[in-house]
């Protein structure tokens, strides 16, 4: 049996397709192709359940932002939005994972400022993923100040009272994080720094594990975000010693800023995010785009952001491009000035 004769170089088809004009044709041809199926695709998204990664324990701020957003998510999206907590190493698990996961729009990730810009300078090439490449970005959500707490138990009542009996016991005092490398802690480092004190770090996986320890006793404070923080307030559990915002925080308006207590340089902001896989559909991340931005224009939930001291934001997928490269930026000099090492 013989084989069929290949084409000659005469043939009129291979002609056409060797063609520059056809070849740029069919690219064009290719990419409107994919271009309508991204879009079909985006139509029909989602059409299951919505998993949302947050990369700390629960019942910490992260946490809190994410299950008063969640809801509402769904509810816009028209399919359940699952809160996954996967706490551990600053961030680093929840955000790995969610790095790894489909560009489906199945999985988005809560984005912190630790895993998405201190964690770049702390763990180098040892971070299991690069905040800029790896993730589309969706939009900011907010911007909020830390809050220091004390047990009622420790004899102080201001930051220049943490200060004296800091002194008076180089090494003894402890204060509990959301874990190395978070903004709580280094804001911690900061202080000791700038007030020339030794207090001792206490790292845990989230806001949620570190406030059950403060309040059991067994560490002396902590450094977190108002939302995991607010409610032992109001019961008098925790006493606040100070925000770190350049202004006091209408969500604590009695409670003084570091800078007020004399530390004119140590202010410091945690933001809050939602990221997508890179590789993620344009469609599909403006479609979740308009759905948050439905949710943060909500009054009831713009309230409850602002109750739990959260200053509802928002931004195009650009825009927190632009921030997260200027945070990273900006993180990697207090990171220095902290002179905060991961072993």
């Amino acid at each position: 049996m013989s084989l069929p004769a290949l084409a000659s170089q005469d043939d009129p088809v291979l002609a056409t397709v060797r063609s520059p004009y056809h070849l740029h044709y069919a690219r064009a041809l290719l990419c409107l192709s994919v271009g309508l199926a991204s879009l079909v695709w985006a139509q029909s998204y989602p059409e299951r359940a919505i998993r949302l990664v947050v990369p700390f324990a629960p019942g910490g701020t992260a946490d809190v932002l994410a299950r008063i957003l969640g809801q509402r998510l769904a509810e816009n999206l028209g399919q359940a939005v699952m809160i996954d907590n996967r706490g551990g190493v600053a961030g680093n698990l929840g955000t790995a994972f969610a790095a790894r996961a489909a560009a489906d729009g199945y999985t988005l990730l809560l984005g912190v400022v630790s895993p998405l810009a201190i964690n770049v300078s702390l763990y180098g090439a040892k971070l299991p993923y690069d905040p800029l490449r790896d993730f589309a970005p969706i939009s900011l959500i907010t911007k909020m100040p830390q809050v220091i707490a004390s047990h009622p138990s420790v004899p102080i009542r201001d930051v220049k009272g943490l200060i004296r009996l800091a002194q008076q016991r180089p090494g003894k005092l402890s204060f509990g994080s959301a874990g190395i490398g978070t903004s709580n802690h280094l804001v911690g480092e900061l202080l000791n720094t700038v007030a020339h004190i030794r207090m001792v770090h206490v790292p845990f996986k989230g806001a949620g594990p570190a406030s059950v320890s403060v309040l059991s006793g067994e560490i002396d404070m902590m450094i977190s975000g108002p939302p995991a923080v607010m409610p032992f307030f109001k019961t008098q559990r925790l006493r606040a010693l100070a925000v770190t915002s350049a202004e006091r925080s209408p969500a604590l308006p009695e409670v003084p800023t570091l800078i007020a207590a004399g530390f004119p340089g140590l202010e410091a902001t945690a933001w809050y995010s939602l990221m997508a896989p890179t590789g993620t559909a344009r469609p599909i991340i403006d479609k979740v785009h308009s759905a948050l931005l439905k949710a943060l224009e909500t009054p009831q939930i713009r309230q409850r952001l602002l109750d739990e001291g959260a200053a509802p934001q928002s931004s195009s997928p650009e825009e927190l491009l632009s921030f997260m490269r200027q945070e990273i930026a900006k993180w990697a000099l207090v990171v220095h000035q902290a002179g905060v090492r991961i072993d």
